[in-house]
């Protein structure tokens, strides 16, 4: 073959070299990608028996700011997919358009939402837990489980976030707003005069869009998933203990996605130093 330039060849045949380059990268073998480290997916494993509903990014999340490890987001997805390790995700289905009223907050202590779920308890029947989440830190400021699930145990929900935040049932200055849906007990007039009481204005959602509700609906959720549907409570004590361990964990380690992979408790501290500075 005779010692000619590409370039010159190009010129005589009347072809673009970018065609030619394009010719011979495609013509190259590609490297195999290096399969991941068994520590790597030996770790992987060890947390989702933990938390067995945590995706990809939470386990990255733990990865990277617990264990320390430099490692991306893509890397865990592949190690889940190659395993087959991915979680069950529902289906999103149409929902009818409402006003948007979504369930945020630009600061602490400005919008709280409360709302009441049901927990199975073996043979003591069913637990009824009512909880109150700031809606800016998704912390858990107060809750309250229980056999019955009337206005007194939601106005005890509300007791526990008040001297939780405040230190005292009649807090002063700018109060939070509490949001919860058109229940009986959230409409209730004992409900509604405890909380003219302790000085908090409350505010319903548009009835039958619980996303409007979203924050404290997805609390339920995570907890349900993570807890309650880990176990088979034979008892409302074992109930108790189970979730005011976990809700304790939600509180101080539980990392928040929307919260910059931080814990509710971790996000607020960081928030009043800032504040401070």
């Amino acid at each position: 073959m005779p010692k000619v330039s590409v370039r010159r060849i190009c010129r005589v045949l009347e072809v673009p070299r970018s065609a030619v380059a394009r010719e011979n990268a495609s013509s190259q073998a590609t490297p195999t990608r290096r399969p991941p480290g068994a520590f790597l997916v030996e770790r992987i494993r060890e947390l989702i028996k933990k938390h067995p509903t945590y995706g990809y990014r939470r386990l990255w999340a733990l990865l990277r700011f617990r264990d320390g490890l430099l490692i991306n987001k893509k890397a865990v997805y592949r190690i889940l997919k190659a395993k087959k390790w991915f979680c069950h995700e529902r289906r999103s289905t149409p929902r009818p358009r409402v006003k948007g009223r979504i369930s945020i907050a630009s600061r602490s202590d400005e919008r709280w939402a409360i709302d009441v779920t049901h927990i199975h308890c073996g043979s003591d029947g069913w637990g009824h837990l009512a909880a109150v989440i700031d809606c800016h830190d998704r912390e858990i400021v107060g809750y309250e489980f229980s056999l019955r699930g009337r206005a007194k145990e939601a106005e005890r929900a509300v007791e526990e976030a008040c001297l939780s935040r405040f230190g005292t049932l009649r807090p002063q200055g700018e109060v939070p707003v509490v949001r919860s849906d058109n229940g009986l007990v959230f409409q209730s007039r004992r409900f509604r005069a405890a909380l003219r009481d302790y000085r908090l204005s409350q505010e319903f959602i548009t009835p039958y869009t619980p996303e409007q509700n979203g924050m404290i609906e997805r609390f339920f959720r995570s907890l349900k998933e993570e807890c309650v549907w880990q176990h088979n409570f034979r008892s409302f004590a074992e109930a108790r203990r189970a979730i005011d361990r976990w809700i304790e964990h939600y509180n101080e380690e539980r990392p928040h996605q929307g919260l910059g992979y931080l814990s509710p408790r971790q996000y607020r501290e960081r928030q009043q130093v800032q504040l401070v500075a």
